[in-house]
């Protein structure tokens, strides 16, 4: 039987309901595995467009995220798990290939990520919940185990 060897555990998050959900899970697996968790906040379509414009700006969006990262943040410290957190965008309006899935598994692999806990949310076409587009995506294409939650 072979052990898995987990340094770092990604969870991609949206603000969503199934993120808390999938942050628990993300603790847990570190917590098991001595390991750090970083929740990667992605930006969605609509807010990504809104900071290209200059219609939000970066500090508003910063403040809007904070009270989950902290969410985040406490549930890891209670948990005794070291944590990190940062924000990406989800989307790009000049670059196609940008999307979701992609932003996820990018920073997975610039992090070193040795695994991912991803939200899988039902199509509802709700804003916000950037995160239902990406986990098929992350599901088929990641080089390190995922768990879809």
């Amino acid at each position: 039987m072979t052990t898995l060897d987990i340094d770092l555990v990604l969870v991609p998050v949206d603000g969503s309901e199934a993120s808390h959900e999938a942050v628990d899970y993300a603790i847990e697996i570190a917590d098991e595995y001595d390991a750090t968790v970083h929740a990667l906040y992605v930006l969605d379509e609509e807010v990504v467009r809104a900071l290209e414009t200059g219609a939000v700006d970066e500090a508003d969006v910063a403040d809007d995220t904070a009270s989950f990262t902290e969410s985040v943040t406490e549930r890891a410290e209670v948990a005794g798990v070291d944590h990190s957190n940062s924000i990406a965008y989800g989307f790009s309006t000049e670059v196609k290939t940008v999307h979701p899935g992609s932003v996820v598994l990018d920073n997975a692999e610039e992090l070193g990520s040795d695994f991912i806990v991803v939200p899988r949310e039902p199509i509802t076409g709700t804003p916000g919940q950037v995160l239902e587009k990406a986990a098929e995506y992350v599901l088929l294409y990641a080089s390190q185990p995922v768990l879809s939650v």
